[in-house]
């Protein structure tokens, strides 16, 4: 009986498999636009940013085992960022 983490990788092979025939720069424009649309967009923009904190999230999971430590910090950090950045857009204070 496989693992939880060895279903979802194998549930992520087609995708991930689609992302890495695309040309390196697409991903990275796709994040980009997502980001500055989320900023943007004042009333639903936070969505925008969510889906890009989702996918930082599942490609974390994804190569964790893989990664050093300081990368594993990085990316950690990355990841808290946007999730600060979703939250303060999703819930604005003033």
């Amino acid at each position: 009986m496989p693992t939880l983490r060895e279903s979802i990788e194998t549930a992520s092979l087609p995708t991930v498999k689609a992302i890495s025939g695309l040309p390196r720069f697409v991903p990275f424009l796709v994040v980009l636009a997502l980001m500055i649309g989320g900023i943007l967009i004042k009333d639903w923009g936070w969505i925008l940013i969510g889906i890009v904190m989702v996918f930082l999230a599942w490609m974390l999971y994804l190569g964790w085992p893989r990664l050093t430590s300081s990368e594993k910090l990085m990316r950690s950090a990355i990841l808290l960022l946007t999730a600060g950045v979703t939250l303060t857009r999703a819930f604005p204070q003033g």
